[in-house]
C-alpha cells in the first residue's frame, strides 16, 4: 500500500499543476489545451490532478485567482513605491509598459479567458469580475488620492491599453495611455 500523501506533498503538486496549467493557458488558450497535456507539463497522474480539481474549470479559476494575487501585488509594489500621489497613478502605466514588453506577453489572461468562457462558464465570469473589480477599486484609490476626480476615464485607458497591446504587442499602447492620462491630471 503506497505512503499516504502528505500535506506538504499537496501544496507542491498543487502549485506545480497551476504553474503548468497557467502558463498553457496562457500560451495557447484555455479550450486549446486538453487535460492531457497539462498532465504532461505538469508530470502528474490525471487521477490526481482531478483530486485536486476535479473538473477543468475549477482549475482555470484557481489559475486566474493565483493570478491575480501576484498580478496585484506586483503592480501594487511598483506603484506605491513611488511617493507622489500624480506619479503614483502614472507609475501604472510604467508598469503596463513593461508587462507588454515581456516576452510572451499574449494580453490580459483574464480578456482571454472572458472570451473563451465567460458566456458558458459562470464561474470563470465571476473570477474575471471579481479581477476587474480589484483592478478598478485600485486604480480608483490610487486616482482619488490626487484629489482630480478622474478615476473612471483612467480606468478606461488601462484597460483600453491592456486590451489594445493583446492584440498589437508592445508597449506603446501604456505609453500613449499614459500621456492622456497625464492631461487628464493636468499634467
Amino acid at each position: 500500500m503506497p505512503a499516504p500523501i502528505t500535506e506538504e506533498q499537496t501544496r507542491l503538486d498543487r502549485e506545480a499543476l497551476l504553474d503548468a496549467a497557467e502558463a498553457l493557458f496562457y500560451a495557447h488558450g484555455i479550450q486549446a489545451v486538453g487535460m492531457d497535456r497539462v498532465r504532461e507539463a505538469c508530470g502528474l497522474p490525471l487521477k490526481r490532478i482531478y483530486r485536486l480539481f476535479p473538473a477543468k474549470e475549477d482549475l482555470v479559476v484557481a489559475v486566474l485567482r493565483r493570478r491575480d494575487r501576484r498580478w496585484r501585488a506586483s503592480l501594487t509594489a511598483h506603484v506605491e513605491s513611488v511617493p507622489d500621489p500624480r506619479e503614483r497613478v502614472l507609475a501604472v502605466f510604467d508598469w503596463l509598459a513593461a508587462w507588454f514588453a515581456e516576452p510572451g506577453f499574449r494580453g490580459c489572461a483574464w480578456i482571454n479567458a472572458h472570451g473563451e468562457l465567460g458566456s458558458s462558464s459562470e464561474p470563470v465570469l465571476a473570477e474575471v469580475r471579481s479581477h476587474k473589480r480589484a483592478f478598478r477599486d485600485q486604480l480608483t484609490a490610487w486616482v482619488s488620492a490626487t484629489g482630480i476626480p478622474v478615476a473612471e476615464p483612467v480606468y478606461l485607458l488601462a484597460e483600453g491599453a491592456i486590451v489594445t497591446a493583446g492584440i498589437d504587442a508592445g508597449p506603446e499602447p501604456a505609453e500613449q495611455a499614459r500621456a492622456a492620462v497625464e492631461t487628464l491630471l493636468g499634467g
